[in-house]
């Protein structure tokens, strides 16, 4: 029977639930343990899950010197599933430096199809590791927030920790993108 360890953290005042396998971590979600546990559980109801401290201490170290500032790279092993353009869509998130935002655009580009945008968001919409996998990172063409799983309040404050400014829910500094503007 397949396990899934987890655990939950705060930050600032969103729940986050990490869930790890064997292989790697394959859950980091803002929400509460007991609506992924449920969730994971309906989907793949073989699946066997604990809350793990031990397990998932590792990931959390490396989260929580995230939010403290200190950690601008996770060196995880990591356990996601996805279609194939999702996991080239996710690829292209891993190389969005700290610091540095993407748009759609160039994220479908990326994945081998520029008009693809949509889908391109679809694919950063269900990326099962957020701030791991960083879909935070990617915004509108013309620097607009637009949508985050965790809401624009949230994708703004993992802007400003990496030290993106944001005004009025849109980038306005040419030197936060990881293209030349």
């Amino acid at each position: 029977m397949p396990k899934l360890y987890m655990n939950q953290i705060q930050w600032k005042h969103w729940p986050m639930t990490v869930g790890v396998t064997s292989k790697g971590l394959r859950i980091l979600e803002f929400r509460s343990v007991e609506e992924v546990s449920e969730r994971e559980q309906r989907q793949e109801p073989t699946l066997d899950v604990v809350l793990d401290k031990e397990a998932t201490a590792p990931y959390l170290k490396q989260l929580n010197e995230y939010f403290e500032g200190v950690r601008k790279h996770f060196e995880l092993p990591l356990d996601i599933r996805g279609t194939a353009f999702q996991r080239r869509i996710w690829d292209f998130l891993l190389s969005i430096p700290y610091g540095k935002v993407a748009s759609y655009q160039e994220a479908a580009a990326a994945a081998g199809n520029i008009k693809a945008v949509r889908a391109a968001g679809m694919a950063n919409n269900r990326n099962p590791v957020s701030v791991v996998v960083p879909c935070h990172r990617v915004v509108g063409k013309n620097g607009d927030l637009v949508g985050y799983g965790g809401g624009l309040d949230m994708k703004e404050s993992l802007l400003s920790l990496e030290g993106i400014p944001v005004n009025n829910g849109r980038i306005m500094e040419a030197s936060a993108w990881m293209t030349n503007r």
